[in-house]
């Protein structure tokens, strides 16, 4: 028994040691730019899924709210107050608080956006890929007429029509979830268009032929045997599509169609902040749009490292 837990710690530290010195972990650790944007993103995304146990208060709780301590600047400019840091906003709410909800809000649907955009994306682009002929045709043919619309028209027209099929009192409940379908309607074309095009390579290799010989059915072969093989690419685009997808939320929210003003996202938050720019009270919405900036800035930093990385030939 020694002997096998010995030989397995073993295994796992030889494990650990090759991807420690493997080509993409030396030159994640030897790229100082993209440790700096991991670690602010890190930090960024601890604080935000610890929101309701790092944030000073819970700024969407109304009983909690006082109006005496509204429009209060930063705690650094005349007027403000320890208590809150960065200040508060027309309602009260603490806007340290308000941008760490603000930023869980936004990671945690965009993130679900991008997760069904690639579900949808990858299961037609294999689709394509694989089968080729009629199907191939109409699949890519739905996404060229998708991709000649921005992807932001593409959210605001799924986003109208699933609201105008909701009941009006159920419209704030279901925002959320409205948002995820129209980030995933408007994101899948990336996926399908790459995976169909390195489905297309990999289905005439010989792994290939030989499942084929063996007479597994076709979804064993997509799934098991090349699905693997075609997730590269796939990784590159969703670390972008991810700092999209926030984008497209904060502008779904900032146009008064995404998050209700009691639930807000970062881009409620600007939006709301937006209105007593030009009064003074700056730090309502400099704040969230600084926070919102620096998330998508690291992602894209991130992403186009792992581009590079992943594909020598961009090096």
């Amino acid at each position: 028994m020694t002997r096998t837990t010995n030989e397995a710690e073993a295994h796992g530290r030889s494990v650990w040691a090759g991807v420690w010195q493997s080509d993409l972990c030396i030159d994640f650790r030897a790229n100082r730019l993209v440790l700096v944007a991991t670690l602010l993103l890190a930090i960024l995304l601890t604080a935000s899924l610890l929101a309701p146990w790092v944030a000073p208060t819970d700024p969407f709780d109304a009983m909690s709210l006082d109006v005496m301590h509204s429009n209060l600047p930063p705690a650094w400019q005349q007027g403000g107050s320890t208590e809150f840091l960065l200040g508060t906003d027309d309602q009260g709410r603490d806007m340290l608080s308000a941008v760490l909800y603000g930023l869980r809000t936004s990671i945690v649907i965009s993130a679900l956006g991008v997760l069904l955009a690639a579900a949808i994306g990858i299961s037609l682009g294999i689709v394509a890929g694989y089968f080729g002929g009629f199907v191939d045709t109409l699949i890519m043919r739905t996404a060229d007429v998708q991709l000649s619309f921005p992807a932001i028209l593409i959210a605001l027209l799924v986003d109208g029509i699933l609201h105008s099929m909701l009941p009006a009192l159920k419209r704030d409940d279901s925002a959320a979830m409205v948002i995820v379908i129209s980030i995933g309607l408007s994101f899948w074309v990336q996926y399908a268009r790459t995976v169909r095009s390195s489905t297309m390579v990999e289905k005439k290799k010989d792994y290939v032929s030989a499942a084929r010989l063996f007479a597994l059915p076709s979804r064993t072969i997509m799934v098991r045997h090349i699905l693997p093989n075609v997730m590269s690419p796939v990784l590159v685009i969703l670390t972008i599509n991810f700092g999209l997808a926030i984008i497209t939320e904060a502008t779904l929210s900032y146009l008064g169609v995404g998050l209700p003003p009691m639930r807000p996202s970062l881009g409620t938050l600007i939006r709301i902040g937006q209105e007593y720019l030009f009064s003074g009270e700056w730090w309502i919405v400099a704040f969230p749009g600084f926070a919102l900036a620096i998330l998508v800035l690291t992602l894209n930093l991130l992403g186009d490292w792992l581009r590079d990385a992943l594909n020598p030939k961009l090096r």
